[in-house]
């Protein structure tokens, strides 16, 4: 609902989750990121061989390595059965590797075969791929096979070689798994812009750049897993999670070589739908890695961006933030610029043009990830100040994740708590009257204003009512959103959250109850356990509303995660009731396959059956957490 700043001709409004980006979503502006796209044709007038120069899998063969790899799965992880069934399977996989690798089949038995592959069987199947490079990375089944030798790196790495003697190879000595992940490469490096622009090819560019970096993006082994979440069901982060691993110096120098070849063609990978998602993975490893060289790079794009032809607004950066592609890599170049170099972004080529940014369907989300990159009161301050008054407005027009991100910078920086904390209580209508605002935990949750959730039809210019405690313990508590859950960590999170934490001890049980039995909602339940501004007190307050639902707790997926964290922090008489509660409806817990798990962390059957031996228990496992917070406090 594209509505603007509350008028007296305004009551009430429902705002959209947020625009669904990515993924081929309806209305986003974003293609899909599974485009098919023709390969370029090889320069220097290669050609790939016809398909029917390749050798097929015969129906045969391909038996026999269904029933190998199902025998492997049936024999013990460790023992020498395995290790030999293991080299014997590759053994055969090496004559055949290249027609496995291009089947379908043979493909993902053969990604499951390299997985549990010792150091030299692995390096004799890449060296049987590596003649046909350029046919296997580009293959749509054979890209998957690279992916995941390049992955066993991490695992077989710096491992030495097996003691026992091998034979040399048919060409000469055997590489090492360093020597063919440089030669893999070189090859690469020859002939870059071919495969970065390849639909599969660049795939294999993105995992080699996270090798060679030693460092694994979770964001890209979920985008190879094919994850469907929306964008605006995703909770916004400020880094992807990686997993770091050492790597020969060689592997560093040659990322740095590697990535410089995106230089020689900056203006293709800041446009191109395809080549752009190798850039993007190459700033997350250097700004890990190499974060000079990461620098670098980012001038180099900013510089090309900034060099084309200004808009009739102003920076000629805006034109890019508001395109599909380039905007997806403005977003990754803002997520890995140090703090100088957003100030200086911010006054030459934002400042000015938030409200407009937040209102674009595309450019709002480089401004999420601006606003999620500030740390600094000097950068915050002047931000806050143009982009507040907008918020009913950035709300209304489906952007919740700018306010979040807004929301969430005030949380990092320290500062405009209490005033951005304010123009929500406005944005949802209630601020005014005071009573309305203990019922903003709700709103905030669902996204909903007030009039919308409790379903109040006010006349135009209306003096708002005053809030009804009966008409709101009456109602169920609405949906929870993603976005609504992270605006009240946020808030949870603040240096006074007395606000929040009172219109959570408005809840009624069944309604705290919904809360910490939601996807979304258990995630505020953890803030009030975990934030450091919320005193014991405050979550004892909070957390009595749940006696007598501690069952209806235990037997729900995310509830019982809940309770699993309430009873680590609770003290022994807490510790008591809860126990005494489930132990009314043992049997219940029992059978449920969430509730059991609750019950052997309570202990019980020790609790039900020996009191003082539970309770003894219970004490010293008390007096190890205060020792143990005692040494941390320290």
């Amino acid at each position: 609902m594209g509505l603007g700043p509350r008028s007296p001709h305004q009551a009430g409004r429902r705002f959209p989750a947020g625009g669904k980006r990515g993924r081929g979503a309806k209305g986003s502006g974003r293609p899909p990121p599974g485009r098919q796209r023709q390969p370029c044709p090889p320069p220097d007038g290669r050609s790939e061989p016809p398909p029917d120069a390749h050798p097929h899998l015969s129906p045969e063969a391909l038996g026999y390595f269904r029933r190998a790899l199902s025998a492997l799965k049936e024999v013990p992880e460790t023992g020498e059965e395995r290790e030999l069934m293991v080299h014997n399977v590759l053994k055969e996989v090496e004559a055949q590797a290249l027609a496995l690798a291009t089947n379908r089949a043979g493909s993902e038995m053969l990604q499951e075969l390299l997985g549990f592959s010792p150091l030299k069987p692995l390096c004799r199947v890449w060296a049987a791929l590596r003649p046909n490079l350029r046919f296997v990375a580009c293959h749509r089944c054979g890209v998957h096979v690279l992916q995941s030798a390049l992955l066993q790196l991490p695992r077989l790495l710096g491992r030495p070689a097996e003691e026992e003697e091998e034979e040399d190879g048919k060409d000469g000595p055997l590489e090492t798994l360093e020597e063919l992940g440089l030669g893999l490469a070189a090859e690469v490096c020859d002939d870059f812009l071919f495969y970065c622009g390849d639909t599969h090819g660049s795939f294999v560019v993105r995992t080699l750049l996270q090798v060679l970096g030693g460092t694994l993006l979770e964001s890209e082994r979920a985008r190879h897993r094919g994850s469907q979440l929306p964008e605006a069901q995703r909770a916004p982060s400020r880094e992807c999670k990686a997993t770091d691993f050492e790597v020969p110096e060689t592997f560093l120098n040659c990322l740095q070589n590697l990535s410089s070849c995106f230089l020689k063609d900056i203006a293709v990978f800041i446009t191109d739908k395809i080549s752009s998602f190798c850039l993007q993975v190459a700033l997350q490893i250097l700004h890990r890695k190499l974060p000079q060289f990461c620098a670098h790079l980012c001038n180099a794009v900013m510089g090309y961006l900034s060099s084309r032809n200004s808009s009739a607004d102003g920076s000629p950066l805006l034109l890019f933030l508001r395109d599909q592609t380039s905007s997806r890599l403005l977003e990754q170049v803002l997520l890995v610029s140090e703090p100088p170099k957003l100030q200086s972004l911010f006054e030459d080529h934002f400042q000015g043009q938030l409200q407009t940014l937040a209102a674009h369907p595309i450019a709002n989300f480089p401004l999420q990830r601006f606003l999620d990159a500030v740390t600094t009161p000097e950068l915050l301050s002047p931000v806050f100040e143009e982009l507040s008054p907008a918020l009913e407005a950035v709300l209304a027009q489906g952007h919740p994740g700018v306010v979040i991100a807004l929301v969430g910078a005030c949380h990092r920086v320290g500062i405009h708590q209490a005033q951005v904390l304010q123009l929500l209580l406005e944005a949802f209508h209630c601020a005014e009257p005071s009573s309305r605002q203990v019922a903003c935990v709700p709103l905030f949750a669902t996204l909903m204003t007030y009039e919308v959730y409790y379903g109040l039809a006010e006349e135009e210019g209306a003096v708002p009512a005053e809030h009804q405690v009966e008409m709101a313990t009456a109602r169920d508590l609405g949906e929870v959103t993603v976005l609504g859950s992270l605006l009240l960590q946020h808030l949870l999170h603040f240096s006074s959250p007395g606000l929040i934490l009172r219109s959570l001890g408005a809840l009624t049980g069944p309604q705290l109850l919904t809360l910490a039995q939601s996807p979304a909602g258990s995630h505020v339940l953890d803030a009030v356990l975990t934030s450091p501004s919320v005193t014991r007190k405050q979550r004892r307050r909070v957390l009595k509303t749940l006696k007598g639902q501690y069952v209806a707790l235990a037997c729900s997926r995310h509830g019982s995660r809940v309770l699993d964290a309430i009873w680590s922090g609770a003290a022994l008489g807490a510790r008591k009731e809860i126990a005494a509660e489930l132990g009314a409806r043992n049997q219940e817990l029992i059978r449920d396959p969430f509730g059991h798990h609750v019950a052997r962390n309570v202990a019980l059957t020790t609790f039900l059956k020996r009191r003082e031996a539970w309770e003894q228990q219970q004490g010293a496992v008390a007096k190890r957490r205060r020792a143990l917070n005692s040494i941390l406090e320290d």
